[in-house]
C-alpha cells in the first residue's frame, strides 16, 4: 500500500507542477484553447492517443468485448490503430490544420459555423457537444474509480471526487499545453503499463500458449456444445465485432476533443511524423487493452446486484492478484490514461461553450466594440474575460459529470455508444466532407445533426433496441449519404465564398 499510495503521489503532483508551470501560456484565448497552435508532433500524438484511449476502454470495453468475443476482440484495437488514428491522421491531420486555420476557427461548433456560413449551425453543434461529452465523461469517471476501489479499498465515491478535482485543478491551471505536456508523461506510463500487466497475467496463467489452449477449451455461450470460440480469428460474433470496431475507431474523426488535435500542432512536417507516432502508440495501447481483454474469462465473473455480469469488474478481477507493484503501475497507467481523457473533454467543453455560444459574435458585446473593430486595450480584456468564464465552465462541466457519475444509469460501454454515436453521427460526414468536398450544403449539415442526434436519442427512449455500439456505427456511416444526397437537392454555397475557403489548400 505504501508503494501505491506512493507512487500516486507522485503522479498528481507531477501533474499538477506542469499545470503552474504552464499557467503563463494560457493568459489569451488561442494559449488556452490551442496552445497558441504550436504545439510539436510528439506532444500532439501523445495528446491524440491518450484522449482516446481512457478507463472506458481499458476497464469496460476491454471487460465487456474481452468477455463477449474473446480472443478476437483484439481486432477492435487494430482497427482503433489502423482506422481511429493513421487514417484519422493521413485523411484530417493537414487538411483541418490548413482550413481551421485559413477561417480562423478554434473549435468543430465554430468550424461548422463559419465554413457553411450559419451561425445557427455553430449554436446547435456546440450545444450537441456539450450534452453528449457529459455521459463520456460520466463513463471515464467511473471506470477509474473501480480501478482505484480495487488497488486502495477507497469506497467509489471517494474515487470520482478526487478525479474531478484533480482533473480540474490543472485544466484550469495550464489550459491545453498543460494537457498536453502531461498527456505525453501519461502516455509513456500507459505504454510501459499495459505490456507489464500483459505479461504478468499471461505469466500468472502458465505463458500465452496455455492461456490461449484454456480460452479454446470454454463452449460457447450460444452453443455450449462448441469449445473454441473465444480462441479463434474472429470469434464467436464477426458482426457485433464489426460494429465494436466501426464505432471505436471511425468515431475519432468526428469528436470534438480529437478534431480539435489538429488545430494546434505546428506545420505539415509535425503532422506526418505525428502520424507515425500516433499509430505506433495505438497500436501498443488499444492493441494491448483489448488483448488483454481477451482473456478475460479465465477469471470468475462478478455478478452485479442485477444477477447479471458486472463487465465494468471483469478487469479490475484480472488485475486484483498481482504483486502490489504492478497494482501500482496499472492504477498508474488507467489513472494517466483516464486524466487525459478528462482534460480532453472538460476543456473541449468549456471552450466550445464559451466561443460558440456565449461569445460567438464579437460586434454585440455591450458595446465593447465600434464599427466592427477593437482596440488593444478592450481586445485584450475580452480575452482575458472569455479565458474566466472558460475555467468556470470547466468546474460546471466537471460538476454535471460527477453527478452522473456518482449514480451511473448503466455500464461504461453503453454511456460511450450513446455519446460517440450521437457526436460522431452528427459531426462526423459534414466535417470531413467539408474539408474535401466544395459542394456540401448548409442543409445537409443539419439534416446530419437531425440523423445523429435523432438516431441516438430515439434509440434510447425506446429502450435501445439497437444495441447502442451498433446503433452509434449505424449513425456514423448513415451520416455521409444524409450529407451527400441533401446536397444534390438543396441551395449551394455562393461558387465565390466556397473557392475562398479552399484557397488554403493551394498555398
Amino acid at each position: 500500500m505504501i508503494i501505491k499510495v506512493l507512487l500516486t503521489v507522485i503522479f498528481l503532483i507531477v501533474m499538477v507542477g506542469v499545470g503552474l508551470y504552464s499557467r503563463k501560456q494560457a493568459k489569451s484565448v488561442d494559449g488556452f484553447v490551442l496552445g497558441g497552435r504550436s504545439v510539436g508532433p510528439w506532444l500532439t500524438a501523445f495528446a491524440f492517443g491518450t484522449s482516446y484511449f481512457s478507463a472506458v476502454v481499458f476497464v469496460g470495453y476491454a471487460g465487456q468485448f474481452g468477455w463477449k468475443y474473446g480472443l478476437s476482440s483484439a481486432w477492435i484495437g487494430i482497427g482503433n490503430a489502423v482506422i481511429g488514428s493513421l487514417l484519422a491522421w493521413i485523411i484530417l491531420g493537414r487538411r483541418t490544420k490548413l482550413m481551421t486555420q485559413h477561417i480562423e476557427s478554434r473549435t468543430m461548433p465554430d468550424f461548422f459555423g463559419t465554413r457553411f456560413q450559419d451561425q445557427g449551425l455553430r449554436v446547435v453543434a456546440s450545444i450537441i457537444a456539450f450534452v453528449f461529452l457529459i455521459p463520456y465523461t460520466a463513463g471515464v469517471y467511473s471506470g477509474i474509480s473501480r480501478l482505484f476501489e480495487m488497488g486502495f479499498s477507497i469506497p467509489y465515491e471517494y474515487c470520482v471526487v478526487i478525479m474531478s478535482v484533480l482533473t480540474a485543478v490543472y485544466v484550469i491551471l495550464g489550459g491545453y499545453k498543460a494537457t498536453a505536456m502531461n498527456d505525453f508523461i501519461q502516455g509513456i506510463i500507459m505504454l510501459f503499463g499495459i505490456v507489464a500487466v500483459i505479461a504478468a497475467v499471461l505469466s500468472a496463467q502458465g505463458g500465452l500458449v496455455a492461456a490461449v489452449d484454456k480460452l479454446a477449451a470454454i463452449p460457447s455461450d450460444a452453443d455450449p456444445t462448441v469449445n473454441g470460440g473465444f480462441a479463434s480469428w474472429f470469434g464467436p460474433d464477426p458482426w457485433g465485432l464489426l460494429g465494436v470496431v466501426i464505432l471505436t475507431s471511425l468515431g475519432t474523426m468526428g469528436l470534438p476533443q480529437m478534431v480539435g488535435k489538429f488545430y494546434s500542432i505546428t506545420d505539415e512536417s509535425a503532422i506526418k511524423r505525428g502520424t507515425v507516432i500516433s499509430t505506433i502508440f495505438a497500436f501498443i495501447v488499444a492493441g494491448g487493452c483489448y488483448f488483454l481483454g481477451g482473456f478475460g474469462r479465465l477469471y470468475d465473473p462478478v455478478i452485479g446486484t442485477n444477477g447479471k455480469i458486472a463487465f465494468d469488474s471483469i478487469v479490475p478481477a484480472m488485475l486484483v492478484t498481482l504483486p502490489d507493484v504492478l497494482i501500482a503501475l496499472v492504477v498508474l497507467l488507467v489513472l494517466s490514461a483516464s486524466m487525459s481523457t478528462l482534460a480532453s473533454l472538460v476543456l473541449t467543453s468549456a471552450s466550445t461553450m464559451t466561443l460558440d455560444l456565449i461569445y460567438r459574435d464579437k460586434k454585440s458585446l455591450d458595446g465593447e466594440v465600434e464599427e466592427g473593430t477593437i482596440d488593444d486595450v478592450v481586445a485584450e480584456k475580452i480575452e482575458r474575460r472569455k479565458v474566466v468564464i472558460m475555467r468556470v465552465l470547466i468546474v460546471f462541466f466537471i460538476a454535471i459529470s460527477l453527478l452522473i457519475a456518482l449514480n451511473p444509469p448503466t455500464f461504461i460501454a453503453q454511456l460511450m455508444g450513446i455519446s460517440w454515436g450521437a457526436l460522431a453521427g452528427a459531426f462526423l460526414a459534414p466535417f470531413m466532407m467539408g474539408l474535401y468536398w466544395k459542394r456540401v450544403t448548409t442543409a445537409s449539415v443539419w439534416a446530419c445533426f437531425v440523423w445523429g442526434v435523432g438516431l441516438t436519442v430515439i434509440n434510447m427512449l425506446l429502450g435501445n433496441p439497437i444495441n447502442p455500439i451498433n446503433c452509434g456505427a449505424i449513425a456514423m456511416l448513415g451520416g455521409f449519404p444524409v450529407v451527400f444526397l441533401v446536397s444534390l437537392f438543396t441551395p449551394k454555397l455562393p461558387q465565390k465564398d466556397v473557392e475562398q475557403i479552399f484557397l488554403c489548400y493551394k498555398k
